[in-house]
């Protein structure tokens, strides 16, 4: 209920940019076009073992990072169509098997349940929604697939390095009883709103791997998108 009230509030009354704080306007056409930067494969360092390929839209910085802030944080929830946008621009970077025809399962990393409860939505959940939009509007067949849920209780990742987060999500996720016979119907993304140190990604992969080998099914084309990464994994990327 209370993400709902703050997408009706928002827009009934002005707001400012959520990317730079300009009057009257919830995104300027300068602040969306950041997010319409060519997506690029990211690597964090050290990269985490399991990651798989990752493709991002724009450096977590200036006003993408204050987009997808007020997005998370601040309940901008109307700024799901712009971050979807991107997210699926990500999505279409992607390798991808040669020549598949089989759909896209879009799959969001969960957030724990306590700050998805806080939040009053779920932001990665919402923005792979607005992406499966943007997609099949393009003309891919798309969708989003809910799978993935914690087994354990993790820490709060802020101010943790990259190691600390590895040890603190190593086996938290898990796919849900039946999630392997669905993953197995298409081409799998892991997505995310944003990769930090890629311990996220790392460990959801691993849950999408060790379901399929538990099913007996193969899962396709595993790979990962999502809206922006720390400015360093763009930068360690063209080297």
């Amino acid at each position: 209920m209370r993400g709902w009230w703050r997408e009706i509030v928002g827009m009934v009354l002005p707001v400012p940019c959520a990317g730079c704080g300009r009057p009257r306007t919830e995104l300027c056409d300068e602040c969306a076009g950041a997010l319409a930067a060519e997506p690029r494969r990211v690597r964090p360092a050290p990269e985490p073992s399991g990651l798989p390929v990752v493709h991002a839209a724009a450096p977590y910085e200036n006003a993408v990072r204050a987009m997808l802030l007020a997005h998370k944080e601040r309940g901008a929830l109307t700024l799901a169509g712009a971050l979807g946008r991107a997210l699926a621009a990500a999505v279409r970077a992607g390798p991808g098997p040669a020549g598949s025809a089989r759909p896209l399962l879009l799959v969001p990393v969960p957030s724990a349940r306590r700050a998805t409860a806080a939040r009053g939505h779920d932001p990665v959940r919402r923005i792979a929604v607005a992406a499966g939009a943007e997609l099949r509007r393009g003309g891919t067949r798309a969708r989003v697939l809910a799978v993935l849920g914690q087994r354990r209780t993790v820490a709060d990742q802020a101010g943790l390095g990259a190691r600390e987060r590895q040890a603190n999500l190593a086996g938290a996720l898990v796919v849900a009883a039946g999630g392997a016979r669905l993953l197995a119907q298409g081409r799998v993304v892991l997505v995310d709103d944003l990769l930090t140190t890629g311990a996220s990604l790392a460990d959801a992969a691993r849950a999408v791997r060790a379901a399929g080998h538990a099913g007996g099914v193969r899962v396709e084309g595993l790979m990962a998108a999502v809206v922006a990464a720390s400015p360093t994994a763009f930068e360690l990327n063209r080297n």
